[in-house]
Protein backbone atom coordinates (compact mmCIF):
# COMPACT_ATOMS: atom_id res chain seq x y z
CA UNK A 1 0.00 0.00 0.00
CA UNK A 2 1.31 3.46 -0.90
CA UNK A 3 -0.02 5.05 2.31
CA UNK A 4 1.28 4.85 5.88
CA UNK A 5 -0.67 2.52 8.16
CA UNK A 6 -1.29 2.24 11.88
CA UNK A 7 1.84 0.04 12.07
CA UNK A 8 4.03 2.96 10.98
CA UNK A 9 3.32 5.29 13.93
CA UNK A 10 4.13 5.36 17.62
CA UNK A 11 0.91 4.79 19.60
CA UNK A 12 2.06 4.51 23.21
CA UNK A 13 0.51 7.26 25.32
CA UNK A 14 -1.08 8.86 22.25
CA UNK A 15 -4.69 9.90 21.76
CA UNK A 16 -5.72 8.00 18.63
CA UNK A 17 -8.67 9.54 16.83
CA UNK A 18 -10.09 6.74 14.67
CA UNK A 19 -12.80 7.06 12.03
CA UNK A 20 -14.75 3.80 11.91
CA UNK A 21 -17.90 2.81 10.05
CA UNK A 22 -20.49 1.90 12.67
CA UNK A 23 -23.41 2.71 10.37
CA UNK A 24 -25.14 -0.53 11.34
CA UNK A 25 -28.77 -1.61 10.82
CA UNK A 26 -31.05 -1.31 13.87
CA UNK A 27 -34.51 -2.82 14.41
CA UNK A 28 -37.52 -1.11 16.05
CA UNK A 29 -36.14 -1.95 19.50
CA UNK A 30 -32.86 -0.25 18.55
CA UNK A 31 -31.02 -3.57 18.56
CA UNK A 32 -28.21 -4.15 16.05
CA UNK A 33 -29.32 -6.71 13.46
CA UNK A 34 -25.95 -7.07 11.68
CA UNK A 35 -22.65 -6.19 13.39
CA UNK A 36 -20.36 -6.97 10.42
CA UNK A 37 -19.03 -3.40 10.33
CA UNK A 38 -18.23 -3.40 14.05
CA UNK A 39 -16.35 -6.69 13.71
CA UNK A 40 -14.44 -5.30 10.72
CA UNK A 41 -13.05 -2.45 12.85
CA UNK A 42 -11.88 -4.69 15.73
CA UNK A 43 -8.29 -5.41 14.53
CA UNK A 44 -7.38 -1.70 14.42
CA UNK A 45 -9.10 -0.92 17.73
CA UNK A 46 -7.42 -3.85 19.53
CA UNK A 47 -4.02 -3.00 18.05
CA UNK A 48 -4.28 0.59 19.32
CA UNK A 49 -5.38 -0.61 22.80
CA UNK A 50 -2.59 -3.21 22.96
CA UNK A 51 -0.04 -0.54 22.06
CA UNK A 52 -1.03 1.73 24.93
CA UNK A 53 -3.16 4.31 23.11
CA UNK A 54 -6.23 6.12 24.34
CA UNK A 55 -8.73 5.33 21.56
CA UNK A 56 -11.34 7.88 20.48
CA UNK A 57 -13.76 6.38 17.96
CA UNK A 58 -15.98 8.44 15.67
CA UNK A 59 -18.70 7.34 13.26
CA UNK A 60 -22.02 8.32 11.76
CA UNK A 61 -25.28 6.37 11.89
CA UNK A 62 -28.11 6.87 9.41
CA UNK A 63 -28.98 10.24 7.94
CA UNK A 64 -30.06 12.61 10.71
CA UNK A 65 -29.29 15.59 8.41
CA UNK A 66 -27.62 17.75 11.03
CA UNK A 67 -30.25 17.24 13.75
CA UNK A 68 -30.01 15.30 17.01
CA UNK A 69 -32.25 12.24 16.66
CA UNK A 70 -32.26 9.92 19.66
CA UNK A 71 -33.18 6.91 17.55
CA UNK A 72 -29.88 7.39 15.66
CA UNK A 73 -27.67 7.58 18.75
CA UNK A 74 -24.59 5.33 18.72
CA UNK A 75 -25.32 4.08 22.28
CA UNK A 76 -26.32 0.55 21.11
CA UNK A 77 -22.94 0.37 19.34
CA UNK A 78 -21.06 1.30 22.54
CA UNK A 79 -22.85 -1.59 24.32
CA UNK A 80 -22.03 -4.04 21.50
CA UNK A 81 -18.42 -2.88 21.48
CA UNK A 82 -18.10 -3.24 25.28
CA UNK A 83 -19.09 -6.89 24.91
CA UNK A 84 -16.63 -7.52 22.07
CA UNK A 85 -13.70 -5.82 23.83
CA UNK A 86 -14.72 -7.18 27.25
CA UNK A 87 -14.21 -3.74 28.75
CA UNK A 88 -16.39 -0.70 29.34
CA UNK A 89 -16.51 1.53 26.28
CA UNK A 90 -17.22 5.12 27.31
CA UNK A 91 -20.00 6.91 25.40
CA UNK A 92 -19.82 10.66 24.81
CA UNK A 93 -22.95 12.82 24.69
CA UNK A 94 -21.58 14.67 21.63
CA UNK A 95 -18.60 14.50 19.27
CA UNK A 96 -17.15 17.94 20.09
CA UNK A 97 -17.22 20.38 23.02
CA UNK A 98 -15.88 20.85 26.54
CA UNK A 99 -17.55 17.74 28.02
CA UNK A 100 -15.92 15.55 25.36
CA UNK A 101 -12.51 17.14 26.09
CA UNK A 102 -12.98 16.59 29.82
CA UNK A 103 -13.79 12.89 29.25
CA UNK A 104 -10.75 12.45 27.01
CA UNK A 105 -8.56 14.21 29.59
CA UNK A 106 -9.60 11.64 32.21
CA UNK A 107 -8.88 8.62 29.98
CA UNK A 108 -6.03 6.19 30.71
CA UNK A 109 -3.97 4.22 28.16
CA UNK A 110 -6.11 1.36 26.81
CA UNK A 111 -9.41 3.20 27.38
CA UNK A 112 -11.93 3.50 24.54
CA UNK A 113 -14.38 6.36 23.99
CA UNK A 114 -17.09 6.39 21.33
CA UNK A 115 -18.16 9.86 20.22
CA UNK A 116 -21.82 10.51 19.47
CA UNK A 117 -23.13 10.47 15.87
CA UNK A 118 -21.04 12.86 13.74
CA UNK A 119 -23.99 13.66 11.50
CA UNK A 120 -25.91 15.28 14.35
CA UNK A 121 -23.81 18.24 13.13
CA UNK A 122 -24.50 19.47 9.57
CA UNK A 123 -20.87 20.63 9.42
CA UNK A 124 -19.73 16.98 9.13
CA UNK A 125 -21.06 16.34 5.61
CA UNK A 126 -20.19 19.90 4.53
CA UNK A 127 -16.54 19.22 5.44
CA UNK A 128 -16.61 22.44 7.47
CA UNK A 129 -13.08 23.61 8.27
CA UNK A 130 -13.74 24.72 11.86
CA UNK A 131 -15.60 21.46 12.66
CA UNK A 132 -12.81 19.34 11.14
CA UNK A 133 -10.22 21.30 13.12
CA UNK A 134 -12.16 20.76 16.34
CA UNK A 135 -12.43 17.00 15.71
CA UNK A 136 -8.70 16.84 14.90
CA UNK A 137 -7.83 18.65 18.15
CA UNK A 138 -9.23 15.66 20.11
CA UNK A 139 -6.37 13.37 18.99
CA UNK A 140 -2.63 13.27 18.43
CA UNK A 141 -2.91 11.03 15.36
CA UNK A 142 -5.76 10.09 13.03
CA UNK A 143 -6.47 6.55 11.82
CA UNK A 144 -8.84 6.13 8.88
CA UNK A 145 -10.57 2.76 9.10
CA UNK A 146 -14.01 3.48 7.62
CA UNK A 147 -13.60 2.33 4.02
CA UNK A 148 -17.35 2.70 3.45
CA UNK A 149 -17.06 6.49 3.86
CA UNK A 150 -13.68 7.06 2.16
CA UNK A 151 -15.37 8.12 -1.11
CA UNK A 152 -16.83 11.15 0.67
CA UNK A 153 -14.79 14.25 1.51
CA UNK A 154 -16.37 14.87 4.90
CA UNK A 155 -14.90 16.56 7.99
CA UNK A 156 -14.16 13.22 9.73
CA UNK A 157 -12.74 11.50 6.63
CA UNK A 158 -10.79 14.16 4.74
CA UNK A 159 -10.99 17.41 6.73
CA UNK A 160 -9.18 16.14 9.86
CA UNK A 161 -6.19 14.94 7.81
CA UNK A 162 -5.09 18.57 7.29
CA UNK A 163 -4.40 19.07 10.99
CA UNK A 164 -2.87 15.87 12.45
CA UNK A 165 -0.71 12.99 11.13
CA UNK A 166 -3.10 10.62 9.32
CA UNK A 167 -2.70 6.93 8.43
CA UNK A 168 -4.79 3.94 7.32
CA UNK A 169 -6.18 1.31 9.67
CA UNK A 170 -6.04 -2.43 8.95
CA UNK A 171 -9.48 -2.52 7.32
CA UNK A 172 -8.73 0.27 4.86
CA UNK A 173 -5.35 -1.33 4.15
CA UNK A 174 -7.01 -4.69 3.36
CA UNK A 175 -9.68 -3.10 1.12
CA UNK A 176 -7.07 -1.15 -0.85
CA UNK A 177 -4.85 -4.23 -1.23
CA UNK A 178 -7.65 -6.31 -2.76
CA UNK A 179 -9.01 -3.60 -5.06
CA UNK A 180 -5.52 -2.60 -6.22
CA UNK A 181 -4.86 -6.25 -7.13
CA UNK A 182 -8.05 -6.31 -9.24
CA UNK A 183 -7.14 -3.08 -11.00
CA UNK A 184 -3.40 -3.57 -11.45
CA UNK A 185 -2.45 -7.26 -11.50
CA UNK A 186 -5.43 -9.64 -11.55
CA UNK A 187 -4.70 -13.30 -12.14
CA UNK A 188 -6.33 -14.38 -15.41
CA UNK A 189 -8.92 -15.40 -16.52
CA UNK A 190 -10.75 -12.55 -14.76
CA UNK A 191 -14.55 -12.44 -14.58
CA UNK A 192 -16.65 -9.47 -13.50
CA UNK A 193 -20.23 -10.23 -12.39
CA UNK A 194 -22.55 -7.23 -12.39
CA UNK A 195 -26.14 -7.15 -11.16
CA UNK A 196 -28.37 -4.74 -9.30
CA UNK A 197 -31.06 -2.39 -10.52
CA UNK A 198 -29.49 0.15 -12.84
CA UNK A 199 -27.11 0.20 -15.79
CA UNK A 200 -26.49 3.88 -14.96
CA UNK A 201 -24.87 2.89 -11.62
CA UNK A 202 -22.40 0.60 -13.36
CA UNK A 203 -21.44 2.41 -16.61
CA UNK A 204 -18.20 3.89 -15.24
CA UNK A 205 -17.26 0.51 -13.67
CA UNK A 206 -17.77 -1.33 -16.97
CA UNK A 207 -15.78 1.26 -18.94
CA UNK A 208 -12.87 1.16 -16.48
CA UNK A 209 -12.85 -2.64 -16.07
CA UNK A 210 -13.33 -3.79 -19.69
CA UNK A 211 -9.60 -3.53 -20.53
CA UNK A 212 -8.76 -5.68 -17.48
CA UNK A 213 -11.33 -8.52 -17.64
CA UNK A 214 -11.98 -11.57 -19.85
CA UNK A 215 -15.68 -12.13 -19.09
CA UNK A 216 -18.60 -9.94 -18.05
CA UNK A 217 -21.65 -11.75 -16.67
CA UNK A 218 -24.74 -9.56 -16.33
CA UNK A 219 -27.79 -10.23 -14.16
CA UNK A 220 -30.26 -8.29 -12.03
CA UNK A 221 -32.67 -5.69 -13.36
CA UNK A 222 -29.88 -4.03 -15.35
CA UNK A 223 -29.80 -7.11 -17.63
CA UNK A 224 -33.16 -6.15 -19.19
CA UNK A 225 -31.80 -2.88 -20.58
CA UNK A 226 -29.02 -4.87 -22.29
CA UNK A 227 -31.47 -7.56 -23.46
CA UNK A 228 -33.74 -4.96 -25.05
CA UNK A 229 -30.86 -3.84 -27.30
CA UNK A 230 -30.58 -7.48 -28.46
CA UNK A 231 -34.26 -7.40 -29.50
CA UNK A 232 -35.37 -9.73 -26.70
CA UNK A 233 -38.86 -9.46 -25.19
CA UNK A 234 -38.53 -8.07 -21.65
CA UNK A 235 -42.22 -7.85 -20.65
CA UNK A 236 -42.80 -5.45 -17.75
CA UNK A 237 -39.22 -5.79 -16.50
CA UNK A 238 -37.33 -2.68 -15.46
CA UNK A 239 -35.62 -1.03 -18.46
CA UNK A 240 -33.67 2.25 -18.57
CA UNK A 241 -34.85 3.48 -21.95
CA UNK A 242 -32.41 6.40 -21.91
CA UNK A 243 -29.45 4.01 -21.49
CA UNK A 244 -30.05 1.76 -24.53
CA UNK A 245 -27.43 3.64 -26.58
CA UNK A 246 -24.90 3.22 -23.78
CA UNK A 247 -25.65 -0.52 -23.59
CA UNK A 248 -24.97 -0.77 -27.33
CA UNK A 249 -21.75 1.19 -26.91
CA UNK A 250 -20.63 -1.25 -24.17
CA UNK A 251 -21.11 -4.20 -26.57
CA UNK A 252 -18.94 -2.38 -29.14
CA UNK A 253 -16.23 -1.66 -26.55
CA UNK A 254 -16.27 -5.30 -25.39
CA UNK A 255 -15.83 -6.51 -28.98
CA UNK A 256 -12.88 -4.18 -29.37
CA UNK A 257 -11.28 -5.38 -26.11
CA UNK A 258 -12.09 -9.04 -26.90
CA UNK A 259 -14.21 -9.38 -23.74
CA UNK A 260 -17.09 -11.88 -23.80
CA UNK A 261 -20.36 -10.47 -22.43
CA UNK A 262 -23.01 -12.95 -21.29
CA UNK A 263 -26.67 -12.10 -20.70
CA UNK A 264 -29.45 -14.26 -19.21
CA UNK A 265 -30.89 -16.76 -21.71
CA UNK A 266 -33.80 -17.72 -19.46
CA UNK A 267 -35.55 -16.01 -16.57
CA UNK A 268 -37.55 -16.57 -13.42
CA UNK A 269 -40.54 -14.29 -13.98
CA UNK A 270 -43.56 -13.28 -11.90
CA UNK A 271 -46.78 -11.35 -12.38
CA UNK A 272 -45.86 -9.04 -9.46
CA UNK A 273 -42.93 -8.32 -7.12
CA UNK A 274 -44.14 -10.30 -4.13
CA UNK A 275 -43.54 -13.65 -2.43
CA UNK A 276 -47.17 -14.52 -3.24
CA UNK A 277 -46.82 -13.85 -6.95
CA UNK A 278 -47.30 -16.45 -9.68
CA UNK A 279 -43.79 -17.56 -10.66
CA UNK A 280 -42.57 -19.43 -13.74
CA UNK A 281 -39.44 -19.98 -15.83
CA UNK A 282 -39.37 -18.64 -19.39
CA UNK A 283 -36.77 -19.01 -22.11
CA UNK A 284 -35.37 -16.07 -24.04
CA UNK A 285 -38.42 -13.74 -24.37
CA UNK A 286 -40.41 -12.56 -21.36
CA UNK A 287 -44.18 -12.34 -22.08
CA UNK A 288 -45.83 -8.88 -21.96
CA UNK A 289 -47.48 -8.99 -18.52
CA UNK A 290 -44.58 -10.65 -16.69
CA UNK A 291 -41.56 -9.23 -14.84
CA UNK A 292 -38.08 -10.74 -14.94
CA UNK A 293 -36.86 -11.08 -11.34
CA UNK A 294 -34.01 -13.62 -11.46
CA UNK A 295 -31.77 -15.48 -13.88
CA UNK A 296 -33.12 -18.88 -14.90
CA UNK A 297 -31.58 -22.36 -14.41
CA UNK A 298 -30.00 -22.52 -17.90
CA UNK A 299 -28.33 -19.14 -17.31
CA UNK A 300 -27.08 -20.29 -13.91
CA UNK A 301 -25.57 -23.40 -15.54
CA UNK A 302 -23.86 -21.31 -18.24
CA UNK A 303 -22.51 -18.73 -15.76
CA UNK A 304 -21.11 -21.45 -13.47
CA UNK A 305 -19.31 -23.10 -16.41
CA UNK A 306 -17.54 -19.78 -17.12
CA UNK A 307 -16.74 -19.06 -13.47
CA UNK A 308 -15.22 -22.53 -13.08
CA UNK A 309 -12.38 -21.48 -15.41
CA UNK A 310 -11.61 -18.18 -13.65
CA UNK A 311 -8.76 -17.32 -11.30
CA UNK A 312 -10.16 -13.89 -10.30
CA UNK A 313 -13.84 -13.04 -9.74
CA UNK A 314 -15.23 -9.65 -8.76
CA UNK A 315 -18.97 -9.41 -8.06
CA UNK A 316 -21.04 -6.27 -7.58
CA UNK A 317 -24.84 -6.48 -7.46
CA UNK A 318 -27.14 -9.50 -6.90
CA UNK A 319 -28.38 -11.22 -10.08
CA UNK A 320 -32.00 -11.36 -8.87
CA UNK A 321 -34.45 -9.69 -6.50
CA UNK A 322 -32.77 -11.62 -3.67
CA UNK A 323 -34.81 -10.05 -0.81
CA UNK A 324 -37.79 -12.21 -1.87
CA UNK A 325 -37.12 -15.95 -1.55
CA UNK A 326 -38.38 -17.20 -4.97
CA UNK A 327 -35.97 -14.79 -6.69
CA UNK A 328 -32.83 -15.57 -4.69
CA UNK A 329 -31.92 -18.82 -6.46
CA UNK A 330 -29.55 -17.33 -9.04
CA UNK A 331 -27.62 -15.25 -6.50
CA UNK A 332 -27.46 -18.22 -4.08
CA UNK A 333 -26.25 -20.65 -6.77
CA UNK A 334 -23.43 -18.33 -7.89
CA UNK A 335 -22.42 -17.52 -4.30
CA UNK A 336 -22.28 -21.19 -3.25
CA UNK A 337 -20.34 -22.15 -6.38
CA UNK A 338 -17.65 -19.46 -6.19
CA UNK A 339 -17.24 -20.00 -2.43
CA UNK A 340 -15.72 -23.41 -3.28
CA UNK A 341 -13.40 -22.26 -6.06
CA UNK A 342 -9.63 -21.84 -5.74
CA UNK A 343 -9.92 -18.31 -7.06
CA UNK A 344 -9.61 -14.79 -5.66
CA UNK A 345 -13.21 -13.76 -4.95
CA UNK A 346 -13.85 -10.09 -4.20
CA UNK A 347 -17.40 -9.07 -3.30
CA UNK A 348 -18.49 -5.43 -3.60
CA UNK A 349 -20.28 -4.13 -0.52
CA UNK A 350 -23.95 -3.17 -0.18
CA UNK A 351 -26.60 -5.62 -1.39
CA UNK A 352 -24.10 -8.20 -2.67
CA UNK A 353 -22.41 -8.39 0.74
CA UNK A 354 -25.84 -8.58 2.41
CA UNK A 355 -26.85 -11.50 0.16
CA UNK A 356 -23.58 -13.39 0.79
CA UNK A 357 -23.87 -12.87 4.56
CA UNK A 358 -27.54 -13.93 4.49
CA UNK A 359 -26.36 -17.20 2.91
CA UNK A 360 -23.68 -17.60 5.60
CA UNK A 361 -20.87 -17.66 3.03
CA UNK A 362 -18.95 -14.55 4.11
CA UNK A 363 -15.93 -16.42 5.49
CA UNK A 364 -15.53 -18.44 2.30
CA UNK A 365 -14.88 -15.44 0.05
CA UNK A 366 -11.40 -13.92 -0.29
CA UNK A 367 -12.72 -10.48 0.55
CA UNK A 368 -16.12 -8.87 1.17
CA UNK A 369 -15.94 -5.11 0.94
CA UNK A 370 -17.52 -3.05 3.72
CA UNK A 371 -18.30 -0.19 1.33
CA UNK A 372 -20.88 -0.37 -1.46
CA UNK A 373 -20.41 3.14 -2.85
CA UNK A 374 -16.69 3.21 -2.06
CA UNK A 375 -16.01 -0.12 -3.78
CA UNK A 376 -17.93 1.03 -6.89
CA UNK A 377 -15.90 4.23 -7.09
CA UNK A 378 -12.66 2.27 -6.63
CA UNK A 379 -13.65 -0.01 -9.53
CA UNK A 380 -14.43 3.11 -11.56
CA UNK A 381 -10.76 4.06 -11.13
CA UNK A 382 -11.46 7.12 -9.00
CA UNK A 383 -9.23 8.38 -6.19
CA UNK A 384 -11.14 8.18 -2.91
CA UNK A 385 -10.63 11.48 -1.03
CA UNK A 386 -10.50 9.79 2.39
CA UNK A 387 -7.57 7.63 1.23
CA UNK A 388 -5.80 10.15 -1.01
CA UNK A 389 -5.52 12.53 1.99
CA UNK A 390 -3.53 10.05 4.15
CA UNK A 391 0.25 10.30 4.54
CA UNK A 392 2.29 8.60 1.82
CA UNK A 393 4.42 5.66 2.89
Amino acid sequence: MSKKTIRDIELKGKKVLMRVDFNVPLNDKREITDDTRIRAAMPSIKYAIDNGARVILMSHLGRPKGEVKKELSLKPVAENLSGKLQKNVLMAEDCIGDEVRKTIGAMSPGDVLLLENLRFHKEETKNDEAFAKELASLGDVFVSDAFGTCHRAHASTEGVTRYIPSVAGFLVEKEVRYFDKLLKEPEKPFCLILGGAKVSDKIAVIENMLPKIDYLLIGGAMAYTFLKTRMKGVGKSKVEEDKLDIANRIFDMAREKKVSIFLPSDHIVANSISDRAKVRVVKEHIPDEWIGLDIGPATVKKYLSILKECKTICWNGPVGYFEIKPFMKGTAAIAKFISKLKATTVIGGGDTAAAINKLGLGKRMSHISTGGGASLEYLEGKDLPGIAALQDA
